[in-house]
C-alpha cells in the first residue's frame, strides 16, 4: 500500500475560525459591522476572506494567515467601539493600512506596539501607520538627509511636517523651511499678483494645510512673521547655508539634476532635512532628468542618508485613490510593454 507523505503546511491553505466578541452588545455590534454589513464587507475585500456571523459569533474563512489578521483585527476593533470610538468606512480603512498587512502575512506577527513611533504636536499626536511609514518617521528621526519616494496620499508630506512641528516644539531646531519647485502640473497659470510669499503660497499650499492641523492659524501665521517658518521657492535657496533647521522639499520629482544637487549642498550643521516626491507624477519639460530619479543612484547606501519607498497599499486616502494609483501603473506598464514590442 503506497502511502504519499502529507502536503507541506501553506498559510493559504484555506481555514475556519469561530470568533466570539465580547460582551454581546447588539448596538455595539451594530457600529462594528457597519450599516447593511458594510465594514464587514470592505475587511472581507481586503484579507480576501468570507465573514459570516449570528448575533456576536463570527466565523472567518480564508487563508490561514488572513483568518488570523482577520480575528486579530476583530478583536481590535471591537474593544475600540466598546470603549466609545466610531468606526466609518475612512476610520476601517486606515486601521486597514496599520495593520501592515503584508509585514504580517510575511512575518506572521504584528508590529510591537513599542516600534511605534508617535509624533506630538501642539494639537494632535499622530500615529504613523504601517510599516513604511513607521520606517520613515524612524529614518528622519535618526538621519540628517530623508528622501520619502511614493505616490500620492502615502503620507509623506504630512509626516514630515508632523515631524519638523515636533522638532520645533522640543527646541531641536530653530525654525522650519519650507521648500518647493515652482514647477506648474501641466497647466500655465499666468501671472501670479501680489508679493513674493502671495506668489508662491499657491505652491505650498499642501505644506500650509498640514502645519494649520498641527500648530492651528495664529500661531502658525505667528511663526511666519517671526521667520521661525519660513517659505521659499527652490531658485531662491542658491548661495544659502540653513543651520539648525528643518527642511522639508517638497515634490521634488520637479527639480533637475541640478537644483537637487543645488539644495543638498545648502544644508548646514544641526539641520534634518526630508525631500518628498512621486517619481510617477514628473512635470518637467520633455527631455529633462528629474533631480528625484538621479539622486537616487547616486546617494542610495550612503551613511547618514535615509531612503523610504511607499508603494500602493501604502495610501491611506480615500480607498479609490489606491486603486487610482494601481490603475494608472498597470497602464503605463502595459504602455512600456508595447512600445518596446514595436
Amino acid at each position: 500500500m503506497n502511502s504519499e507523505p502529507p502536503p507541506q503546511q501553506s498559510t493559504r491553505v484555506s481555514t475556519q475560525k469561530s470568533l466570539t466578541l465580547e460582551p454581546n452588545d447588539t448596538r455595539h455590534l451594530a457600529t462594528l459591522c457597519g450599516q447593511l454589513d458594510s465594514h464587514l464587507r470592505q475587511i472581507e475585500q481586503r484579507l480576501g476572506i468570507h465573514i459570516s456571523y449570528r448575533g456576536n459569533q463570527f466565523l472567518l474563512n480564508g487563508p490561514a494567515v488572513n483568518v488570523s489578521m482577520g480575528e486579530r483585527l476583530f478583536v481590535h476593533l471591537y474593544a475600540e467601539v466598546c470603549q466609545g470610538v466610531g468606526l466609518s468606512p475612512e476610520s476601517l480603512h486606515l486601521h486597514l493600512q496599520q495593520s501592515g498587512l503584508e509585514h504580517l502575512a510575511d512575518a506572521g506577527q504584528e508590529v510591537p506596539v513599542e516600534a511605534i513611533q508617535i509624533i506630538r504636536t501642539k494639537r494632535a499626536s499622530i500615529k504613523p501607520r504601517g510599516k513604511n511609514q513607521q520606517g520613515y518617521v524612524h529614518s528622519i528621526k535618526h538621519s540628517d538627509i530623508n528622501f520619502g519616494i511614493g505616490p500620492a496620499g502615502t503620507g509623506k508630506t504630512f509626516l514630515a511636517v508632523a515631524c519638523g512641528v515636533e522638532a520645533l516644539l522640543e527646541e531641536q531646531v530653530r525654525r522650519i523651511v519650507l521648500v518647493r519647485p515652482a514647477v506648474e502640473a501641466g497647466e500655465k497659470l499666468g501671472f501670479l499678483p501680489g508679493d513674493l510669499s502671495q506668489k508662491i503660497d499657491p505652491y505650498l499650499r499642501p505644506l500650509y494645510d498640514a502645519l494649520y492641523e498641527m500648530l492651528g492659524f495664529e500661531t502658525v501665521g505667528k511663526y511666519i512673521e517671526r521667520n521661525i517658518i519660513e517659505v521659499a521657492p527652490l531658485a531662491f535657496m542658491r548661495g544659502r547655508t540653513l543651520n539648525n533647521a528643518f527642511i522639508i522639499l517638497d515634490e521634488a520629482q520637479n527639480t533637475t539634476r541640478e537644483q537637487m544637487k543645488m539644495f543638498l549642498t545648502r544644508i548646514g550643521f544641526g539641520s534634518t532635512t526630508v525631500i518628498t516626491g512621486d517619481t510617477t507624477q514628473i512635470d518637467l519639460p520633455r527631455g529633462t532628468q528629474s533631480g528625484l530619479t538621479h539622486v537616487g543612484n547616486i546617494l542610495e547606501g550612503v551613511e547618514g542618508i535615509g531612503f523610504t519607498y511607499f508603494s500602493n497599499k501604502d495610501v491611506v486616502r480615500h480607498p479609490l485613490v489606491q486603486r487610482i494609483v494601481e490603475a494608472y501603473d498597470t497602464a503605463e506598464k502595459n504602455a512600456t510593454v508595447l512600445d518596446k514590442s514595436q
